[in-house]
């Protein structure tokens, strides 16, 4: 491809024979446009010798095939479009923004959309879906390029509608700048990524760019951060609550161990159920359900399609055995997610709440403490462990949750997350729940820089058998 069909330039150099673009410049080979995103004149050198033929800058480098632009983030985005022909531009795009409740609703969208006789892509966390084919995903929200790469892919396997979870560090780092969505959802606003953006506020200011970028906006207010939201955007949106007044309104909520079911007030009323637990799984649909709404899908199918939904994987997930205790796979990792799943199966266990979690390293610390404390309120017995520590000791994450933990609470420390599972189902009673919080679908450990096998579904089986 001739550099100027990707980025306005000199006619000289818009005749570059250009075989690849990349912003990362362990990337670049002969022939590849070496994109300075993150403004390193190290990262300029380093592209150089590694042959790009071109360079796009925000600052002079003096090499002689270069383009000087106000903004890289911007015109790597473009090129990453131009280089797969505009792809986004024929597909409806939906963008699920929140700390919790991204990957649910996707998927419930998912569903939604293909009982509608639609062909549909979905893009996050635990994989990425082209018409039911999975292909593995490294990030909830990949980078311009490779977010092109699968939009192309999409429109040619005749996909109408592509679901994407946005996440607050793709919002930061622009991988979906130029995108235009048709419909935009916020969950909910609870600490997370504190790491990386310091305070809830510029969580929430990240959060916010996405209802800059679309038409309509479907936004919980079941909490602060969601009220504000819709109080400062300025599209064309609506508002869903399980606790409160709004546009779609779920009252008579009946929670249940295998489900959930309840009454939408809309302009009629629905008979909602859905076999997920939890109240999340109450705001999670109304979201899916208005987004639906926007996408002009009879409420027959939504309401169909909810309740024939069988779940998502890591998310409440029970995993099937033949002892007399439960056992449940769940993603959550931050504070108001591991309340939220152990409020709702505490409320259900016969007997007792086994609670086994840890916390991930080089990872915002301050949570650490404040799960140590949610998980002692509702546990009736916990079990502190391992996550993926990274680079970080183990034990000092294991301090950190400590720290939260009162010491009157039935608590077990156990390093190696393997024995804290054998612990746990070794120690379980009849009617016991059994909790193992963290993980969810992720199927390693990240030890060091090393990413190990590790698949909770396949150690719980193998411990039992």
């Amino acid at each position: 491809m001739k550099l100027g069909a990707l980025i306005a330039c000199s006619s000289e150099l818009g005749q570059l024979d250009v075989v690849g673009i990349t912003d990362n410049s362990k990337k670049v080979r002969d022939g590849f446009v070496f994109v300075d995103t993150h403004n390193n004149p190290q990262y300029v050198a380093d592209a150089v010798k590694n042959g790009a033929v071109a360079l796009v800058l925000e600052n002079k480098a003096n090499f002689k095939n270069e383009i000087v632009v106000k903004n890289c983030v911007n015109a790597y985005a473009e090129m990453s479009a131009n280089w797969f022909n505009n792809p986004a531009k024929s597909l409806k795009l939906i963008g699920v923004t929140g700390t919790n409740g991204k990957t649910t609703i996707t998927y419930l969208l998912k569903e939604i959309l293909e009982k509608s006789g639609k062909k549909v892509g979905v893009i996050g966390t635990i994989q990425n879906v082209i018409n039911g084919e999975a292909f593995e995903t490294l990030n909830t929200t990949p980078d311009a390029f490779e977010l092109n790469r699968l939009f192309s892919l999409m429109r040619d396997n005749d996909c109408e509608y592509v679901i994407i979870e946005v996440s607050s560090h793709a919002l930061a780092l622009g991988r979906v700048e130029g995108l235009w969505f048709d419909t935009a959802v916020f969950t909910n606003l609870t600490q997370d990524h504190l790491d990386y953006h310091e305070n809830m506020e510029n969580y929430y200011l990240a959060k916010k760019k996405l209802f800059s970028m679309c038409d309509n906006a479907v936004v919980s207010i079941d909490n602060d951060y969601g009220k504000r939201l819709f109080d400062e955007i300025d599209c064309n949106k609506v508002s869903v609550s399980a606790d409160s007044e709004a546009d779609y309104i779920a009252k008579s909520i009946n929670l249940f161990s295998s489900g959930v079911s309840y009454k939408l007030f809309t302009d009629k009323i629905n008979h909602i159920s859905l076999k997920i637990p939890g109240k999340f799984t109450v705001s999670n649909s109304l979201c899916a359900i208005a987004v639906a709404d926007f996408l002009g899908v009879e409420k027959e199918i939504t309401v169909k399609a909810l309740a024939e939904f069988r779940g998502v994987k890591g998310r409440a997930e029970v995993l099937e055995n033949t002892k007399d205790f439960t056992v449940i796979i769940d993603y959550a990792h931050t504070p108001d997610g591991l309340k939220n799943i152990l409020k709702t199966f505490k409320a259900c266990a016969k007997n007792r709440l086994i609670v086994l979690f840890g916390c991930g390293g080089d990872r915002d610390k301050t949570k650490r403490s404040l799960m140590g404390e949610i998980a002692s309120i509702y546990a009736d017995y916990l079990i502190i462990t391992s996550d993926n520590p990274r680079t970080e000791d183990p034990k000092s994450i294991i301090s950190d949750i400590l720290k939260g933990v009162p010491k009157y609470k039935s608590h077990k420390v156990i390093e190696n997350r393997l024995d804290a599972i054998k612990f746990a189902l070794s120690f379980a009673e009849k009617d016991d729940i059994i909790v193992l919080a963290g993980k969810g679908h992720e199927t390693y450990q990240i030890i060091g820089k090393e990413k190990i096998h590790f698949d909770e579904r396949e150690v719980v089986k193998n411990c039992l058998s």
